[in-house]
Order: structure tokens, then C-alpha cells, then sequence
């Protein structure tokens, strides 16, 4: 017999936590309209106050995927590179940037996306600005990916189940288990991904969801509170690389390779950059203009350098951890110097305006 919402309810207040199964059929039932929303409310207010276990995230991404509309890219190896937002320090488009500078050193992306929540420009919001079209045309997503090798996924396209807890999340001005799914719902699926995070709670919770998932991963944050390699001072990065016969995912205790280190920004040969360097303005033009500069390798050295840092990681993902950081930040920066990433926005602007 199917547990109803007051069982559940019952159980979070006894501080027990929900399976990987019950979470993903509550979130089905969410988007059948199954529960009042006085109950949905009560269910991420309690998810919040407890903290969100790993079983319980995977099971909502289950179900936001399973609810949600697919994007089957015609790509064996590909990128998305994310932050999960909410670290209100308004910084200028540093991840948006960074994927079309490795989509210009020759590497797949596809980049998952919405508009801001907490600062002036989202990933959305910048590549509107440049007059792109968001679609969920299969064919004209895999045409971008496969000539100009990346790819836009906004969210509200794909992710169904959102626009049934829009409303309660606005009302609750709170985060909840919804801010934690962003970076795990792009509906591609991608075999590797570079995840900022605002906090070292958060990095220990994705680590264990990517080696659960069973995917390349490295997840970044700025130890003063950046959800990426801000290079205001030190940051850590944690790189995971899935065993190649066996996901970790099917692999009871299994564990992927790699490392976890605390890099300062001399360790990459870059300046510590000032926080009003990375600050994305105030209107949407001023965002665009950084991440124009960027591309068209006229920024402030800072804004450079953090891109360059940022774009390297996702690269030694990419490449399984068998290059070294500096040979990484090398390519990215050849993307740049050559003009290789403005020509690959270029084509990606010209194959979805």
C-alpha cells in the first residue's frame, strides 16, 4: 500500500530519513498535483531543517529526470561546467565563460542553465542577451554541439517538474532540496561535469552524489565563499574519476580516482584578484560586456586569469586527470590568445539566433 503524505510527514518528524525510491515517487506525485501544496511546503521545510541526505537528492533527480523532457546528444564525451549559486557575490558569468573557452580548445560542452536567482546576470540571461533562441529541438541542439561543439540547455525547457514548486519556493524565500538539484538535472546527462560550490558541506554531499552517479567530476570552491575559483585566495578542488569498467555507481564501496588539494592562486602562476574585479555589474549589459571582453581577450587580467582557471579544471576532467593543471590552464589559454573560443561563440551564436 502506497505510503501517504501524512505517513511521510509522520517520519520526518521522528527524524527518519526517506528512501532514494519514496523521494523520487513524491516527486512524481508532485507533478500529478497528488499532494496540497500545504504538504509540499511542510516536506522541504523539514528536508531543510534536517539537511538533505544523498539517497533523498538522487531520488528527486530521478524524478526530475523522469518527468522532464530528454536531451540525447549525439556526443560520446562531453561537459557541463556549473555553480550552484546562492554565494550573493554577483560575480560576472565566470562559468558561461568557461565553457565556451573549452568548447574553443576542441572539447564538447554542454553547458545547463537558467536565469539568476541571486545576482544580476544567470547563464540564461547572458546568452539571451546575444540574441540566442532556447529550444529543445533535438536536431538543432546536436547541430550546435557537433559544428560549433556546445551546446545551451535552459532549464524551464526541460525540467518539467519545477514549474509545479515554482510558486511554493517563492513563497518560502528559503533554500530548499530545489537549489541542491540544479547542477544534477541537466537533461543530457553528461559524463563529466565541473561543479562550483558555495561551501566545503556542500562539496563533501555532491562527492558522494557524483560517485553514486558514477561520472568525471571535479567540484571547486573559493575558501572565502566563491561557488567558484574566484583566485581572491586559496580554494580547494576535489577531482573524481570513475573506474572505466565499472561505474562506481554499480560497484558496492566503490570510489573513483583522483585527488583533493588546496591550490592557492600562485600555484597556477596567477595574481590573488581583488573582489570588485569579478563583480558582474549591475544591469545584464554590464555581464555581457565582461563575458564579451573575456572571449575577446581584452578583460582585466583578473577576470582572464579566473577563467582560465576555471575552464582548466573542467579540462583536466575531461581528460581523466591525465594532464597536469598547468598543461590544462596552457590549453585554455590557446583557446583564448588564438581567437579559437570568440569563433566558436561566433558559431554557436550564428546556429541558434
Amino acid at each position: 500500500m502506497a505510503q501517504t503524505m501524512k505517513d511521510i510527514l509522520n517520519r520526518m518528524l521522528n527524524h527518519e530519513e526517506l528512501s532514494r525510491e519514496e523521494m523520487k515517487t513524491i516527486l512524481v506525485g508532485i507533478t500529478q498535483s497528488e499532494y496540497p501544496t500545504e504538504q509540499i511546503t511542510a516536506l522541504l521545510t523539514a528536508l531543510q531543517m534536517r539537511g538533505v541526505t544523498v539517497d533523498e537528492l538522487l531520488g528527486f533527480r530521478d524524478g526530475i529526470l523522469e518527468t522532464g523532457v530528454p536531451a540525447i546528444l549525439n556526443a560520446d564525451r562531453y561537459i557541463d561546467v556549473v555553480g550552484t549559486g546562492g554565494d550573493r557575490k554577483n560575480t560576472f558569468n565566470i562559468s558561461t565563460t568557461s565553457c565556451f573557452v573549452i568548447a574553443g580548445a576542441g572539447y564538447k560542452v554542454a553547458k545547463h542553465g537558467n536565469y539568476a536567482a541571486t545576482s544580476v546576470s544567470g547563464a540564461s540571461n547572458v546568452i539571451q542577451h546575444h540574441g540566442i533562441r532556447f529550444t529543445d529541438d533535438i536536431d538543432r541542439l546536436n547541430r550546435s554541439l557537433n559544428e560549433a561543439g556546445i551546446v545551451y540547455l535552459h532549464a524551464q525547457l526541460f525540467a518539467r517538474a519545477m514549474k509545479f514548486v515554482g510558486p511554493i519556493r517563492k513563497a518560502l524565500q528559503f533554500p530548499t532540496i530545489f537549489n541542491l538539484l540544479g547542477p544534477l538535472v541537466n537533461p543530457s546527462q553528461p559524463q563529466c561535469q565541473l561543479l562550483g560550490v558555495a561551501n566545503l558541506d556542500q562539496m563533501r554531499l555532491y562527492q558522494q552524489v557524483y560517485q553514486r552517479i558514477g561520472i568525471d567530476y571535479g567540484i571547486v570552491n573559493s575558501i572565502d565563499g566563491y561557488d567558484e575559483i574566484s583566485l581572491t585566495g586559496p580554494f580547494k578542488v576535489t577531482v573524481g574519476i570513475a573506474p572505466a569498467a565499472t561505474p562506481a555507481a554499480t560497484v558496492p564501496g566503490a570510489s573513483p580516482s583522483g585527488y583533493e588539494r588546496i591550490f592557492s592562486p600562485k600555484d597556477l602562476g596567477f595574481e590573488i584578484a581583488k573582489p570588485e574585479e569579478l563583480v558582474g555589474g549591475a544591469t545584464e549589459e554590464e555581464a555581457a560586456a565582461i563575458f564579451d571582453a573575456v572571449l575577446e581577450n581584452r578583460a582585466l587580467p583578473a577576470q582572464k586569469n579566473i577563467v582560465l582557471a576555471n575552464a582548466a579544471f573542467g579540462i583536466q576532467v575531461l581528460e581523466k586527470g591525465e594532464k597536469s593543471i598547468e598543461e590544462c590552464i596552457a590549453i585554455a589559454r590557446e583557446s583564448i590568445d588564438s581567437g579559437a573560443a570568440l569563433r566558436t561563440f561566433k558559431k554557436f551564436v550564428e546556429l541558434n539566433s
